[in-house]
């Protein structure tokens, strides 16, 4: 049997989102450590006043996290196994997130094409690029470093197998295992200029994301259905490809013409080329 502490913060706090007090976050856990204990037992070791334990208990059963055995003298309090405990939970999060979905969609006119949401911590990002990739119907246009592209290469490569077109603009060292990735020779150089790297998505035409993640942990970005948002994003992405096609192809001429990192190229206040 275990002997590790379970009623950490990060545990409880993991329970608090699922609307489980503290109190009965240190009970259940205490239970699976030492199925079979008395209330005071219980108590004792979740480190819950005993006042408030009897209170704890019933509600736990109420939620058929616990049972207690009706043949024994003494009533000894019995947990749901972790495994089933979660599972249940998570059929009924699903069941009652899918109903109150439909039921705000029809609680007025959307607001999803006027607003631009933002993204301001790496998970928030890395969360909602990999649900936009997961979601998509026809087709996907992503560009971005390395470090953000990883961790949707498993999802990007689910949905070219079921048929989904996808083009990658990729930036910085290694690959990624399939068709359609177009790599940015001047990596260091947009990096430097955009003080971070980048990760810009359009999908399906319908979404889009555009974000900067600096210093590796700092992110400034967003997200909208908004049309011009995502044209602006879809076109980004496009024209990257364009030039990525033009320099895969002619590069000794652009670079004689433009310099070795196509700095005249990238010059926009004046249309000149190196000088002969």
């Amino acid at each position: 049997m275990s002997t590790m502490v379970v009623n950490t913060t990060a545990l409880v706090e993991q329970f608090s989102l699922l609307g489980i007090s503290e109190y009965e976050a240190r009970v259940y856990t205490s239970l699976l450590e030492h199925p079979g204990s008395t209330a005071y037992e219980a108590a004792k070791a979740a480190s819950v006043p005993t006042s408030k334990v009897y209170g704890v208990l019933d509600r736990l059963e109420a939620r058929g996290m616990v049972r207690w055995d009706e043949r024994t003298s003494r009533k000894l309090y019995w947990p749901q196994p972790a495994s089933e405990f979660v599972e249940a939970t998570r059929g009924r999060l699903r069941s009652t997130l899918d109903s109150l979905k439909a039921d705000l969609e029809n609680m007025g006119p959307p607001t999803d094409s006027v607003t631009v949401w933002p993204l301001t911590s790496e998970v928030d990002l890395k969360d909602k690029a990999l649900r936009l990739v997961t979601e998509a119907q026809k087709f996907l246009f992503i560009s971005g470093w390395n470090q953000e592209l990883k961790d949707l290469t498993e999802a990007v490569f689910k949905a070219r197998r079921q048929g989904l077109h996808t083009a990658v603009v990729h930036f910085g060292p290694g690959s990624l295992p399939f068709e359609g990735v177009y790599h940015h020779p001047l990596e260091q150089t947009l990096y430097q200029e955009r003080g971070g790297r980048g990760l810009t998505m359009a999908i399906d035409g319908q979404v889009a994301l555009m974000a900067t993640i600096r210093d590796e942990v700092v992110v400034e970005g967003a997200w909208s259905r908004n049309h011009a948002f995502v044209t602006l994003a879809e076109d980004y992405i496009k024209h990257d490809i364009y030039l990525m096609k033009i320099v895969e192809r002619f590069s000794a001429d652009l670079q004689r013409k433009f310099g070795s990192n196509y700095e005249k190229l990238r010059e926009v206040w004046y249309d000149q080329e190196v000088e002969k």
